[in-house]
């Protein structure tokens, strides 16, 4: 088996690189890769973009972090592989198959700081079952490398913060779980998290503030404005500009681009930014989003919900391709396996597979199916993994702003690898 391992192994670098070559950058990834260059901000991770200048020698340009990537996932996947077959050979080819499986490949030559945040933690998450077993000497280094690379997921994705105690108790303790070692670890995790992110962003790499949490007080200004019919925003709008505010022309769930750059309601940032009394990025706008919420929380929660099933629904953002007649897009436009792979994510997509519902779902199935392995390896993996998947996911009842997929990529590899690793730890029990 572990030929065949190694063959999938093999086989599946070389599909990315045929498939996505030189790596598809997105806007946000342009904006991060332009940042390696000039100053550095806040709205996307500069830690992304210290990471990317480091390693852009190597292959310069995109095809330096598509390969860090791609050394990421392929090399996590290998590793839970190899570590499963120990207990069924089989086991070990069934999670390198898993990984060419859609939606995890459709990702996996995208970049967007969301996938490598997902890919590093994959691969935390996967040395550390790698060597559970294995002597100290072998463990501990592991391990070390293991909660460096859980920082490193929280300065990509700052929100990973109340989902990183989860990981951080698996790598600290990969033989059992228990909830009373996640209890000591989560609120003192989420304030070390915190720190770090303003330590690494504002003194080590003074990083320029962009105020990025205040899109998610816009966006709810403006759902508030929606379902309670009052303007809660503290500016006056003209009349027809208000009677927009309650309409669908200003809201969609689906994202808050709508206030930001969207005509026709793209007056609302306009207005927030404007130089002679800016209230972005100022406790104004603090103060209004805290007084719409505590005045009108059912409004509040109302476009929560909103926003949250437009998430998990089957109707998002997954690879990104209104733009492929773009100049910078041909070589993606005339590669065959590009474009068959475009194919087969427009056939799956009015099918709930490509929902993040569903994958939420899969991830909470398998953690009750790990929870009687609680205290064995297999158990750990998956209840630490995939349980921090399912809290990633729900950080963006409170924080989402839009409704991308890339976004609940994480969801996808820890439920692929969960389910994998339960199946491994049910066949050890039973026999």
């Amino acid at each position: 088996m572990s030929i065949a391992i190694v063959a999938l192994l093999a086989a599946g670098l070389a599909l990315s690189l045929a498939a996505f070559y030189p790596g598809y950058m997105s806007v946000d990834a342009q904006w991060v890769y332009k940042a390696t260059l000039g100053a550095l901000g806040d709205w996307q991770s500069p830690v992304m973009s210290v990471l990317w200048h480091v390693i852009d020698p190597i292959a310069p340009g995109s095809m330096s972090m598509f390969l860090l990537m791609l050394l990421l996932y392929w090399g996590a996947f290998a590793l839970v592989a190899f570590t499963v077959a120990r207990t069924a050979g089989w086991l070990g080819v069934v999670t390198m198959l898993l990984a060419f499986t859609p939606p995890a490949f459709f990702f996996v030559g995208l970049i967007w700081r969301d996938i490598l945040f997902a890919d590093v933690w994959l691969f935390a998450a996967a040395l550390t079952y790698a060597a559970a077993s294995r002597p100290a000497a072998v463990r501990w280094p592991a391990q070390t490398t293991a909660m460096l690379l859980v920082a490193l997921g929280v300065l990509l994705r700052p929100n990973a913060i109340i989902a990183a105690p989860l990981l951080a108790t698996y790598v600290m303790w990969p033989t059992a779980f228990y909830w009373k070692r996640v209890a000591a670890i989560l609120i003192p995790g989420i304030f070390a998290g915190y720190a770090l992110v303003h330590a690494v962003y504002y003194t080590v790499l003074n990083a320029e503030r962009s105020n990025p949490l205040h899109s998610v007080f816009v966006f709810d200004l403006g759902g508030i404005s929606y379902y309670s019919g009052v303007n809660e925003f503290p500016v006056t709008f003209t009349p027809e500009q208000t009677a927009m505010m309650f309409t669908s022309q200003c809201y969609n769930p689906d994202r808050w681009d709508y206030y930001w750059h969207i005509a026709p309601c793209d007056f609302v940032m306009q207005r927030l930014e404007r130089k002679d009394d800016t209230i972005f990025g100022t406790p104004r706008l603090v103060e209004a989003w805290r007084n719409a919420v505590l005045s009108n929380p059912l409004a509040y929660l109302k476009h929560r919900a909103s926003v949250m099933r437009a998430f998990l629904s089957r109707d998002v953002l997954l690879i990104p391709v209104l733009d492929l007649d773009e100049p910078s897009r041909q070589i993606h436009a005339q590669n065959p396996l590009f474009m068959a792979m475009v194919a087969v994510q427009n056939v799956l997509q009015p099918l709930w597979l490509l929902s993040l519902g569903v994958w939420l779902a899969i991830a909470i199935v398998i953690c009750a199916l790990a929870w009687p392995l609680r205290t064995t390896p297999s158990g750990a993996f998956v209840l630490g993994v995939s349980g921090s998947g399912i809290v990633y996911v729900l950080t963006f009842f409170p924080f989402g702003v839009a409704a991308d997929f890339r976004y609940g990529y994480w969801c996808v590899l820890a439920s692929l690898t969960g389910a994998v690793v339960v199946l491994a730890g049910r066949h050890q029990a039973k026999y």
